[in-house]
């Protein structure tokens, strides 16, 4: 299994409860509005493998949105 697939397993929880969300809870570890966030992979909706950093390069601006909208 890929790494991104065992985090998407993880994070598809089937229950909206503490143990389940809690671990994704880390609003202390995120960078400041304005602050340079971390390098990191991402996928395409393709599957295609690439970083944070490519996106952010090719831009003015990037916004980078995590979680759902249900």
């Amino acid at each position: 299994m890929r790494d991104h697939d065992e985090l998407t397993v993880r994070y598809n929880y089937d229950s909206f409860t503490p143990e389940n969300y809690e671990p994704w809870m880390n609003f202390e570890k995120s960078p400041s509005v304005g602050q340079a966030a971390p390098d990191f992979p991402l996928w395409t909706l393709d599957g295609q493998k690439t970083r944070l950093s490519e996106i952010w390069s090719a831009r003015l601006f990037t916004v980078v949105e995590f979680g759902s909208f249900t």
